[in-house]
């Protein structure tokens, strides 16, 4: 039982990070927002860790920044197989049922 709750958390985590990157991307439209909010600050901080492997790799198509859909397709890639990483290694473990 608790091998599933772990591994549920494993998968939230990912989700709550990926949601991180999607509101991150979605506040980049308004010209407005204020990035020096300590929230806004510490979203676009923690997101920018991660995205910034990618736009390293990938350049903008014009004014259009297509890294975060292929880091958010990577991202997904990690979560499943960390996800099904731990199912397959709790059950040969014998911790599922």
């Amino acid at each position: 039982m608790i091998a599933i709750k772990i591994i549920e958390a494993i998968a939230n985590c990912f989700y709550v990070f990926l949601l991180m990157i999607f509101i991150r991307c979605l506040l980049t439209w308004f010209p407005f927002v204020n990035w020096n909010n300590p929230i806004l600050r510490l979203l676009r901080e923690a997101t920018d860790l991660y995205l910034d492997l990618f736009r390293k790799i990938i350049p903008p198509i014009g004014m259009f920044d297509i890294s975060p859909m292929i880091a958010c397709f990577v991202l997904v890639i990690l979560r499943n197989a960390t996800v099904y990483g731990a199912l397959f290694l709790f059950s040969a473990l014998g911790l599922l049922r």
